[in-house]
């Protein structure tokens, strides 16, 4: 191997849970009465529209936590809009938890390998881990939004490969969602570790299985 590619939401800030489920319970703590199904609308109506709506060129992580709440309460409870600070923050900390205890795993492997990023995200994933101190590891990035191309298409893998100057077959892809990171990197020829904590098998036969984002080192070794 000679790179090493991360997902961003639910692989660098936390050990393979999304951020729907993450923020679900959340919500919930906030005093949001909604089921899931509901919840699950009203997040993903707010997260396809959050570049559209807010200006996000240059927010950090922060920001764009702050955004992303105040919209989904604006759909699911309007009344409870003060609670969107309370939200995001009980969010990034928990985010910053993960950034500390996984800056240390980064800086081990940038000694060995060229890191990069493919992120499905708003167009400010650069602005993003420059705000939490992670863009420093990072040769390459592929924002979605940026990019033109969504996991699972193969093109915006091959876009950070184009950046690392590496083949496909010498890059790990590392990620926490089956059909977009797993499918996406098996499509683009990329060798791959699913991040799921849930006991799941490996994701195909040449796929390879992490539990937590400390297991990686001794996968690569």
């Amino acid at each position: 191997m000679r790179c090493v590619i991360f997902d961003f939401g639910g692989t660098l800030d936390c050990d393979g849970r999304t951020w729907l489920d993450r923020f679900y319970p959340l919500y919930a703590e906030a005093g949001v009465q909604a089921d899931f199904e509901a919840f699950r609308r009203a997040f993903y109506r707010a997260d396809d529209a959050l570049a559209a709506r807010h200006d996000l060129s240059g927010a950090s992580l922060e920001e764009t936590l702050l955004f992303q709440v105040g919209d989904v309460l604006e759909i699911l409870s309007p009344q409870s809009a003060a609670a969107a600070p309370r939200i995001a923050g009980v969010f990034l900390a928990q985010s910053r938890r993960y950034f500390s205890r996984n800056r240390g795993i980064l800086e081990r492997l940038r000694g060995r390998y060229a890191l990069g990023v493919v992120s499905n995200f708003y167009g400010n994933l650069e602005s993003v881990l420059r705000s939490e101190g992670l863009l420093e590891f990072f040769s390459a990035l592929a924002d979605s939004a940026v990019v033109g191309a969504q996991k699972p298409a193969p093109e915006i893998f091959r876009h950070a490969l184009r950046a690392l100057s590496a083949p496909a077959s010498e890059c790990l892809m590392v990620g926490d969602s089956l059909p977009r990171d797993m499918r996406g990197a098996e499509a683009a020829g990329m060798p791959h570790a699913w991040l799921e904590g849930g006991g799941a098998p490996a994701c195909c036969l040449r796929g390879k299985k992490l539990s937590a984002l400390t297991e990686l080192e001794a996968l690569l070794a």
